[in-house]
């Protein structure tokens, strides 16, 4: 008789063969301490963050801070229901509201977390006869939402709007909805959606609706850091934004924005909304603050793209190959996932941590050293980490000792 888990042994095994039993594990890291938004206490070492999406560096925001302690006092710790019975309290309203506010949208829902969000609006707007056609490198969670439902899937070519073309064309005679799925910045290599060839396809078709994910790009891209719609200019375009507060608005929670005029049947249909116990109120507070310090926040994405130039730039002068151009996510790419764990955890043994990343959760099969910068970065601490992928590059053969200089970057 099969063993209930036996059919993951193959993953199992591969992860034993990688980590075996020593070692700091890279996917049980444990934080004994945070001191910032850029440091914490790992293992007794005094460690740079390089790995924590917290874009803006707004986790320890004052304003925030006071809003989510005054809501703990005036609220309690948790709502113990679901929007729609008793976890709908004023604030989730005036969070919403600000959601609008900030897109420019009719309508907003908020999730419990951006997963649900993912989960709940993938599985829910498409019906039995619908077609969703989404990016082949589309997040776990878009590929878990879009299963959830009873819609046909398609997939196109990773940021290719041609085959995008060519697969919608196949179904312009059929009847039904059709759904395109992209994100703003895809979360592994950092690379954007080419939006407007996208929005052209789409204005090809009738019947067809953009959904875009902004989890990566709100706070980053946009004059006020409303993502890649509003940095290209076609944010009338994208029928659905989904989004979550756990990068650049620093708390957690998800929601989806909308110009749709029947947007608010999803509230009576949408089973992860439903279903879930909504945000505690300290969390909406500190969410609804944060969403203004984005929006006000140009000096903030400014000083995160300068980051990521340095980032980027010491990183290929050292010979390391980095996925993507310019991008608040800076994934370097390492042979294969024996000399990609090697690295990680040289990286982490002198007081640097990024994010592992190992296929087959990776686009192409890469195996990944993904780094994210944060607005709260300081020139120095690049400087530092830059010299360490050197010094640790150097000891796994990707890269000849070199001595590293101070970069330029202004």
């Amino acid at each position: 008789m099969a063993g209930l888990f036996d059919r993951f042994a193959p993953l199992m095994g591969q992860r034993d063969a990688l980590f075996g039993d020593s070692g700091v594990n890279p996917f049980s890291v444990k934080m004994d301490r945070v001191l910032s938004q850029t440091e914490a206490m790992i293992e007794g070492r005094r460690t740079i963050l390089v790995g924590t999406n917290n874009y803006l560096g707004l986790t320890f925001a004052p304003e925030a801070l006071k809003a989510a302690h005054d809501a703990l006092e005036a609220s309690g710790t948790g709502t113990t229901g679901s929007r729609m019975a008793n976890g709908t309290y004023s604030c989730h309203k005036g969070l919403e509201d600000t959601l609008c506010d900030f897109f420019g949208k009719e309508h907003a829902m908020v999730f419990s977390t951006g997963f649900l969000a993912n989960i709940g609006i993938l599985s829910t707007l498409m019906g039995p006869d619908d077609y969703i056609v989404m990016d082949a490198d589309c997040h776990a969670s878009i590929y878990d939402g879009v299963r959830g439902g009873s819609a046909q899937i398609i997939r196109f070519k990773h940021n290719d709007a041609a085959d995008l073309d060519k697969r919608l064309a196949r179904l312009a005679d059929k009847p039904g909805n059709k759904l395109i799925v992209i994100e703003g910045i895809y979360s592994m290599l950092g690379d954007k959606a080419p939006l407007a060839e996208i929005v052209a396809v789409k204005k090809k078709y009738e019947n067809v609706y953009l959904l875009s994910d902004e989890a990566h790009s709100l706070g980053v891209l946009g004059k006020y850091g409303r993502g890649l719609p509003e940095e290209v200019g076609c944010e009338d375009d994208v029928d659905f934004i989904v989004g979550t507060f756990s990068k650049s608005v620093g708390t957690v929670g998800g929601f989806c924005v909308s110009n749709h005029p029947d947007f608010e049947t999803l509230r009576l249909v949408c089973r992860a909304y439903i279903f879930t116990a909504s945000l505690p109120p300290s969390v909406v507070a500190s969410a609804t603050v944060n969403l203004g310090l984005v929006k006000n926040g140009g000096a903030l994405r400014k000083r995160l793209m300068r980051n990521a130039q340095q980032l980027h730039a010491g990183l290929t002068a050292i010979g390391l190959k980095v996925a993507s151009e310019n991008s608040p996510v800076v994934a370097v790419v390492a042979p294969d996932p024996q000399v990609a764990v090697a690295f990680w955890r040289g990286l982490i043994e002198a007081g640097v941590y990024v994010n592992l990343a190992l296929p087959p959760a990776t686009p192409y099969g890469y195996s990944l050293l993904r780094a994210s910068l944060c607005a709260a970065h300081t020139e120095e601490q690049l400087n530092k980490v830059i010299a360490i992928f050197a010094q640790v590059a150097a000891k796994v053969g990707l890269a000849a000792p070199v001595e590293h200089k101070r970069s330029a970057v202004g």
